[in-house]
């Protein structure tokens, strides 16, 4: 098999910190090749490089045996080389169409024509089972669309070595099949793609070879039809790692601590109920997780519960105290913390440094403040106790910008700031998206730990493994409602899934 891509000895430096460490790495004609490794491990970086995102200090790059030069993006483009960021590069307020088109338009005589372009693009999103409705606005579709439209960009440029960032990390498990079936397709097609991820489950679907990058070093290189799960997972880490956690039975008190009543919440845009009539209760000293397909009502009831958004009716007591109508300081203040599922959008101020993304539920309590001034000394010593505590990897330490972190990093300094706030209740929205094994086993673990001391743990997730593998019980929601209240210990795998179908709606709540 003729190898298209060689990366040989690349090597990428940023402040404080060394990404690539004289990387070497080969793709295949028509392979799936996995690039596996920790949060922070060099894998992003390595394919910006590839991509043209960032000069290498060290190293060269040869297509087809020839050396290359890569100053850009459409430098990249020109050379077949196409990329889906784990956070899409779209425009939201442009259609579907303006963006696959969005740099190779068809202008003349100083006006856009996009019949033809349809045309292709319909046909490229039919021949490979990517279906988009071209005049749709980008901030109207859902984000599996989204990706799909990225997918679209790199065909409409005929790209032949396609890079993958992350790709299953937003989407949903049927998606996430889609997006399965739809790789093999284009590397039976010749097309070569290059698949970071930290789900070895998909690695081992999709994927025939895999590279391992520890620290910024590759570890190695394997066939991934003669390894094992454990055994990349341990190269990976550099120890063994365990996929079940293991936890003592639930003890839960009995005593409410967040409870729910008869809650309502009411799209603003098209007037439809996405949470209807939902009641629950969270007790001291358990895991409750809130399981379903995406798109059911799960962010809503979230936002509501955190008061990122008003409900139309009903009742939230945290404790004995009713939180309805109060801000989200107050909640904060009551005992409830928050790890949402968009940490851009609802989780970090990205251009803060990390310190002050740490403090930015308690800048105002007197630990951190005196006379209204921040007590900077303060802050960087908490922060410079959770990096350590949470393993958070960061170049330039607590004063590193939170836009740098990778993604993995980022997710993990939200659970640090939420978790280390000792809240009565934390609800935990997609807690593990993006991270590696060894920090979902970690994050895991705080959940578990948080349980035992006797909080209460509201868990949303999509993710079937984790659901059964971490929650005490389990609640299901489909079309805004809550359709199933199931004990984790004797439910399947399967039963979940009936249920999250709607298949079995009204069975057992």
């Amino acid at each position: 098999m003729d190898t298209v891509i060689q990366m040989l000895h690349i090597t990428k430096d940023f402040p404080g910190i060394r990404a690539n460490d004289d990387v070497t790495l080969d793709l295949r004609r028509g392979e799936i090749h996995a690039l596996l490794g920790e949060n922070g491990a060099g894998k992003s970086t390595l394919m910006s490089v590839l991509f043209g995102l960032y000069r290498p200090e060290k190293g060269e790059i040869l297509k087809n045996g020839k050396p290359v030069h890569i100053a850009g993006p459409n430098e990249a483009n020109a050379l077949g080389i196409g990329m889906v960021h784990q956070h899409f590069k779209l425009v939201h307020n442009f259609t579907v169409l303006e963006n696959i088109v969005l740099g190779v338009e068809d202008i003349r005589g100083g006006v856009l024509h996009l019949a033809e372009a349809r045309k292709k693009v319909v046909a490229l999103s039919q021949q490979y089972g990517l279906m988009v409705e071209p005049d749709a606005r980008i901030s109207d579709v859902t984000v599996g669309m989204q990706q799909r439209v990225e997918i679209l960009k790199m065909l409409y440029r005929e790209n032949e070595i396609l890079i993958f960032d992350e790709p299953t990390a937003v989407l949903t498990p049927q998606e996430i099949g889609e997006l399965m079936k739809i790789m093999k397709n284009l590397t039976a097609e010749g097309k070569s793609i290059l698949f970071i991820t930290h789900k070895l489950n998909e690695i081992k679907q999709v994927a025939d070879r895999c590279t391992v990058l520890r620290k910024g070093r590759c570890v190695g290189t394997v066939d991934v039809a003669d390894t094992t799960k454990e055994q990349m997972s341990e190269m990976m880490v550099g120890r063994k790692v365990d996929f079940a956690i293991e936890k003592s039975p639930a003890h839960a008190s009995g005593k409410a601590a967040l409870r729910v009543e008869n809650l309502n919440v009411r799209s603003k845009r098209h007037g439809k109920l996405l949470v209807n009539n939902v009641s629950f209760t969270v007790h001291k000293g358990e895991i409750l997780c809130v399981a379903g397909i995406d798109g059911n009502g799960q962010s809503e009831l979230v936002y509501a519960l955190t008061g990122l958004a008003a409900a139309e009716s009903g009742r939230i007591f945290l404790g004995g105290t009713e939180i309805t109508l109060a801000t989200i300081r107050e909640r904060n203040n009551a005992g409830l913390a928050h790890i949402p599922e968009d940490r851009h959008k609802h989780g970090l101020v990205l251009d803060y440094p990390l310190a002050e993304n740490i403090i930015l539920k308690s800048y105002h309590k007197p630990a951190f403040r005196r006379k209204g001034f921040i007590r900077f000394d303060k802050m960087y010593q908490y922060t410079d106790k959770l990096i350590a505590a949470f393993d958070i990897r960061c170049g330039q330490g607590a004063r590193t910008i939170a836009r740098s972190m990778s993604g993995g990093n980022q997710q993990k300094a939200i659970v640090a700031r939420e978790i280390s706030e000792q809240p009565d209740v934390l609800i935990a929205v997609q807690p593990t998206r993006g991270l590696d094994v060894g920090a979902i086993e970690y994050i895991h673990k705080q959940l578990i730990a948080a349980r035992d001391q006797g909080k209460a743990v509201l868990l949303v997730s999509l993710e079937l493994d984790e659901v059964l593998n971490v929650s005490d019980r389990i609640l299901v929601m489909y079309e805004g409602e809550m359709v199933a209240d199931v004990d984790a210990q004797n439910v399947t795998a399967q039963e979940l899934g009936l249920y999250m179908a709607g298949s079995r709606k009204g069975a057992a709540v």
